[in-house]
């Protein structure tokens, strides 16, 4: 694979901010984790930064480019998506698949991680509901992205340079799907001792 190894400037930014929003995000859920168990507290974090990062760059990413586009605005978070943009040049112009995705993406996508940390918080019944639904929202929205431009061969993916590639493209998108599948199988967990629990109750009562 060819692209340079060097880290320049353009991309320090971004990751930075990132970083910042994943340390905000992680302080404020294990803050709000207060007296949970260690599951449960790592699922707010994550969660914290999920709705960070759906309100507070893919957000604007949605108004710019209904608006306009990327390319075009001098916006400064439009810098970090002019940076993606390098790995995936679909977000820098109105590419209706991507802009429609991003919409539910931060309007459902969003919302649910919201309550979903409130559920979590306070042990509301609905919990594995809103995860559950939360999850898929979060893989369809992975698939939809990406099988699109796969079909037609990857006309829009850069996949010649280590940064793009390995990091935007794969650890970036891949932790949207790791970490929903990992809160998939809590729920189906979880959902297996309910269902045991309940069914050895019913036996007692007999």
């Amino acid at each position: 694979m060819r692209g340079g190894w060097e880290l320049g400037a353009a991309a320090g930014g971004p990751l930075l901010l990132c970083a910042a929003l994943l340390a905000v995000g992680c302080a404020l859920g294990l803050r709000l984790g207060r007296g949970l168990g260690a599951a449960d507290r790592g699922a707010l974090a994550w969660l914290c930064f999920d709705a960070l990062v759906h309100f507070a760059l893919e957000g604007p990413f949605v108004y710019l480019s209904l608006v306009g586009n990327i390319t075009d605005s001098d916006a400064l978070i439009a810098s970090l998506w002019k940076e993606y943009g390098k790995a995936d040049a679909r977000w820098l112009y109105l590419d209706p698949t991507i802009v429609s995705l991003e919409i539910l993406t931060v309007v459902l996508g969003g919302f649910l991680a919201l309550v979903l940390i409130y559920a979590i918080v306070k042990e509301k019944h609905y919990r594995h509901f809103i995860q559950i639904t939360l999850c898929v929202c979060e893989l369809y929205g992975g698939w939809m992205t990406f099988c699109p431009d796969w079909l037609m061969g990857s006309p829009n993916l850069n996949t010649n340079n280590w940064l793009y590639f390995w990091v935007y493209l794969v650890f970036f998108n891949g932790v949207w799907v790791l970490i929903p599948g990992l809160l998939l199988w809590q729920s189906w967990v979880e959902l297996k001792k309910m269902h045991h629990k309940g069914f050895n109750s019913g036996k007692k009562l007999q």
